[in-house]
């Protein structure tokens, strides 16, 4: 992809989720557009390799290990990235996890349900919770909430799943409402198919047939993803909120052609 424009320089950033996939390749995309990173996830020793690969860049990030689903851990991170880096103006949620594999509504026992709204949810509304007050003591800033096409379009058998990304979608809403008139931007992206490490480990013939699912005949890389991400926590984005952008090769668009012509 084309270098990303130093579109955040001087900028303090969050981004949650971000030892691996869409959050470190985010993480890097911020750091190259000039924003000072916190890294935060739960496995420690990735984060500090995705720092270290963004100090090798020359840019700026800091390692904080955090489980979002943690009240006292997540206010902990806010409360170190502001400390460490002097303040907080963008942050990316995209920290996701729990649920279960395809089940019928009926066979899902609560315990899966319940885990994939502890972090894939609750971790947002938390990630919101105590970076909103940082932002405000700063005058204001943006907020990027990780959903996916799931949010917007469910999918048989990921009860818990479509659930929670609906739930981000609505938290996305409300936040936006309440802090608009504070300077605080909260909008949330909705990938579709994308070249993560489950993805990578599904095979070739898996990502084959998911990209040409999609009217676009390719799955998406985490980088543009990333690039969505920058774009909104940036001046660019300054007259949008509330809004969730589809980054999904045209997936949510409709049908395609039945001809298959092209």
């Amino acid at each position: 992809m084309a270098e990303i424009e130093r579109l955040l320089e001087g900028r303090r950033a969050i981004v949650t989720g971000a030892s691996r996939g869409i959050g470190a390749e985010t993480a890097r995309a911020m750091a190259r557009a000039g924003a000072s990173v916190a890294l935060a996830a739960r496995d420690a020793e990735a984060l500090a390799q995705v720092a270290g690969e963004i100090a090798e860049e020359g840019g700026r990030a800091v390692a904080v290990p955090t489980d979002v689903a943690d009240p006292a851990a997540v206010e902990r991170m806010v409360a170190t990235a502001v400390e460490q880096l002097g303040g907080l103006d963008a942050a990316v949620n995209n920290a996701a996890g729990g649920g279960h594999a395809p089940t019928p509504l009926a066979q899902v026992r609560p315990q899966q349900f319940r885990s994939a709204l502890a972090v894939s949810l609750e971790g947002v509304f938390l990630s919101l919770r105590y970076e909103i007050p940082a932002m405000l003591a700063t005058g204001g800033g943006a907020i990027v909430n990780m959903a996916s096409t799931a949010g917007l379009q469910a999918v048989g058998g990921l009860a818990g799943y479509v659930s929670a990304k609906h739930g981000v979608v609505g938290l996305t809403k409300v936040a936006a409402l309440d802090y608009a008139v504070h300077g605080i931007r909260v909008n949330a992206i909705a990938p579709g198919p994308i070249l993560t490490d489950r993805l990578q480990a599904a095979g070739e013939e898996a990502q084959r047939a998911a990209g040409m699912a999609m009217p676009m005949r390719r799955i998406g890389l985490p980088a543009e993803v990333a690039a969505a991400a920058v774009w909104l926590c940036s001046d660019q984005a300054a007259f949008i909120t509330g809004e969730t952008l589809a980054v999904d090769g045209g997936k949510l668009a409709g049908t395609p052609p039945f001809s298959g012509s092209r």
